[in-house]
């Protein structure tokens, strides 16, 4: 009776004000999505500057000033995303906007939305664009203002569940998220409309040309309503296109059935492509009930320090996220490291997972498939053995590594064509070790391994001294052998090579603009030609002579433009097509950077 009653009134509640909540938020964003202002559902206190609009529990609706997305550049955009298909983009109904989601283990949140209200699942309402791996992970979407607006209404109350089984923690609106016109720049028929009713006003105006590796941010211009910035957009932007030694492609409608055969024709240089599989880049542990001791950042750690780190997100998966959480759609790699013997369910989970083009890799687990099967041998458990590697370029490689004292024996429904041995103990009997199997028609694959490619010398298992030295003296093949199978599987070992920064260059096609503008610097910078702000101060030197660092907090300015030159854009050619009187005329121009967003800050 006190439970009915409880849930009674709770649909009482609900039914008096949650319908009121609903509506308070669907009229905020269909009134005000169209200004410059974001809008932000978020488990947090409202920052400074942030107005409430609606409080549900610990969580709050609020607008407040327009945002600004970070560098696009660490962002890798989906196969599908009007990002790179300009002739796709959003309709004037349409918005987009960034969810951030963490693992439930990160802050010891609550693992998921209350299963006794309706579940909104967040992909049947947007269409994701791009993610930015990581901690928080951040998708940009999509979606109607009614439909956005709904995701926003099952947050606060809830009911939201992500696709990757994650824990919905942000979803904020940023007018300069939308992605932007043909010309780089623009912002649509309607917002140019408005641009030009606005009125003109005169001052130096300074655009930022930054060619940095997969220069692909494109953000609105904070005058919205001066008119030459619409000649700006027309103009100035164009003419970067045209300075540009890369061409900015006009994509034809059948780009995509190309994408896989060349990755440059498409997309940007710099931005990372998503697997063909389609799969998001996470990587998934499971441990079983093994969640004590340290157990899942060992593997992590040994995972990252093969993987490019850069590239691949690491989450565990635990036992009751096997059967219910949408991680077989949202993981490309599956990592079993337990000895635990698998549930009958989740096993089927991971074969489901092959089938599906997943990748499963065995870390001395019960986990088997293909016909294969694990024989025990006790007298090979937790002893250093020495094994020899078949690797791709048919060289072998022997090294000594703790076994779990299982070895792998072909049984009766096993196809030898899609069985591969890659492992055997160095033994009389040769026991098959390490094994790569195929699976189904998508291109499911599995490496599974009765050796601790995982564990060190360190590891508590090791018994003796002279177990000690064998591993330590073969830690550096064991990694060579744990980059040959993750690569096997289709992961990226490749560590990204991060681009040295390089100088400012101040530019102008006008001289006697050039000249005004390097005057009104005497007056503006410091004794030593430093304008500092609060993130990046510029130095402002008359050459590249000038023996200045180029840091992250502070970028020396060339203000001679003698000494300039580049392979990648061209001051003659931005010129010829610049057609405005003043805005334009001042260029800042850098090979690799950081982020444009700090350099003007201030």
């Amino acid at each position: 009776a006190p439970a009915m009653l409880i849930t009674l009134c709770y649909l009482y509640l609900w039914a008096r004000w949650g319908p009121r909540s609903a509506a308070l938020v669907r009229s905020t964003v269909r009134r005000l999505h169209r200004s410059r202002c974001s809008f932000t559902f978020c488990a947090r206190q409202p920052h400074p500057g942030e107005r409430v609009r609606l409080r549900i529990g610990g969580k709050v609706f609020c607008t407040g000033e327009a945002q600004f997305l970070d560098d696009l550049n660490r962002w890798s955009v989906l196969l599908i995303s009007p990002f790179i298909y300009p002739e796709k983009l959003l309709t004037a109904e349409h918005i987009a906007f960034v969810t951030e989601s963490i693992s439930a283990q990160a802050e010891n949140v609550q693992k998921g939305p209350d299963s006794s209200k309706e579940i909104v699942k967040w992909s049947d309402f947007c269409s994701p664009l791009a993610y930015k791996p990581g901690e928080p992970f951040k998708l940009i979407a999509e979606a109607s203002v009614d439909n956005f607006s709904s995701l926003g209404i099952a947050f606060l109350e809830d009911r939201l569940q992500m696709d990757n089984g994650m824990v919905p923690h942000r979803i904020v609106y940023m007018d300069a998220v939308t992605p932007a016109r043909k010309s780089g720049l623009g912002r649509g028929e309607e917002d140019k409309s408005k641009l030009e009713e606005g009125r003109e006003h005169g001052g130096e105006g300074t655009s930022l040309c930054d060619k940095e590796p997969g220069a692909g941010e494109h953000h609105h211009l904070h005058l919205s309503s001066c008119h030459e910035c619409l000649q700006l957009e027309n103009s100035t932007i164009e003419s970067v296109k045209f300075a540009s030694a890369e061409n900015i492609p006009e994509l034809p409608d059948g780009c995509s059935s190309k994408l896989e055969e060349k990755e440059d024709g498409c997309l940007g240089r710099g931005i990372k492509r998503i697997n063909l599989a389609g799969k998001p880049p996470n990587i998934l542990i499971y441990l079983g009930s093994e969640a004590a001791g340290g157990r899942f950042e060992q593997v992590k750690s040994v995972l990252r320090e093969c993987l490019d780190a850069d590239s691949y997100t690491i989450y565990q998966l635990h036992p009751e996220q096997v059967l219910k959480d949408p991680w077989i759609e949202n993981s490309l790699l599956l990592v079993i490291a337990t000895e635990e013997p698998i549930p009958e369910g989740s096993h089927k989970q991971f074969m489901k997972f092959l089938s599906k083009g997943g990748k499963i890799l065995g870390f001395a687990s019960s986990f088997t498939c293909g016909g294969v099967q694990i024989k025990h041998k006790n007298k090979l458990r937790k002893a250093v053995h020495e094994l020899v590697v078949s690797k791709r370029d048919s060289t072998e490689v022997k090294l000594n590594l703790l076994v779990s004292g299982c070895v792998f024996e072909q049984g009766m429904k096993e196809d030898p064509g899609r069985v591969k041995t890659l492992s055997r103990l160095n033994n009389a009997d040769e026991d098959r070790v390490i094994v790569h199997l195929t699976y189904g028609s998508s291109g499911g694959e599995a490496v599974l391994s009765q050796a601790h490619l995982e564990l060190d010398s360190n590891s508590m298992d090791v018994q003796t001294e002279e177990d000690f030295n064998l591993l330590k003296m073969s830690n550096s093949k064991r990694y060579e052998v744990l980059k040959e199978i993750l690569t096997s599987l289709g992961l990226s070992c490749e560590l990204s090579e991060i681009p040295v920064l390089t100088p400012i260059f101040l530019l102008s096609p006008d001289e006697e603009i050039h000249l005004a503008f390097l005057k009104w610097l005497e007056g503006n910078v410091d004794a030593e030609g430093i304008r500092a702000s609060s993130k990046v101060s510029l130095k402002f030197v008359s050459s590249c002579e000038s023996k200045v660092e180029v840091t992250p907090s502070l970028m020396p300015v060339v203000t001679e433009m003698g000494s300039f030159s580049s392979e990648h854009f061209s001051l003659k050619t931005y010129q010829e097509h610049l057609h405005t009187k003043k805005l334009g005329k001042i260029l800042l121009f850098t090979e690799v950077t950081t982020t444009t967003m700090n350099l003007l800050d201030g």
